[in-house]
């Protein structure tokens, strides 16, 4: 049987002071688990880049991959530019703000692997969820697009707008 990896795709923008905790948590809590942490830069001036490059160079370019982008294009074009370079049978999607802590990332693997679910999906909106650092005007968006999309959509999720997600990798 082929031992799973897994491929952590991080979209950043200016994120220079949360790219390096983040990594450090993300290789704490996946001691015993292959993974690449796929980093899609969209041109940062903050020099969010450099502090990548300065990681490769601790980790190692084959655990820390960086695919730099030009220009800011957007979050749904950043997941697909990284799963383009993904090399694992599972994709993580994550935040690189610190809203999605890493320490839930083997619970992600235990469910599925207990499930055999396609796909595992973080929520804010259930007992223990929440969110941290976000203004009220932030929470109420996100809570009024939520329950807008539950009352129209009936998905049976409790939140379609996070981006904490870790599901089988389809594409090749």
């Amino acid at each position: 049987m082929e031992k799973n990896k897994y491929s952590i795709i991080v979209p950043t923008y200016n994120e220079r002071l949360n790219i390096a905790l983040l990594v450090y948590l993300i290789f704490k809590h996946l001691r015993d688990v292959d993974f690449e942490i796929i980093i899609v830069d969209d041109g940062s001036p903050d020099g969010t880049q450099q502090v990548v490059e300065q990681l490769q160079q601790l980790y190692g370019e084959d655990r820390i991959l960086l695919r730099a982008r030009a220009k800011k294009l957007g979050l749904g074009t950043a997941y697909i530019h990284g799963l383009k370079h993904a090399s694992g049978n599972f994709v993580v999607i994550m935040d690189a703000d610190l809203s999605h802590h890493p320490k839930y990332l083997p619970s992600f693997i235990k469910k599925q692997l207990e499930t055999g679910a396609s796909i595992v999906t973080g929520t804010r909106y259930v007992k223990g969820g929440g969110v941290h650092g976000w203004n009220l005007m932030r929470k109420l968006t996100s809570r009024g697009a939520n329950v807008l999309a539950q009352t129209l959509l009936w998905p049976g999720v409790s939140d379609l707008t996070g981006s904490f997600r870790y599901m089988i990798k389809l594409m090749y």
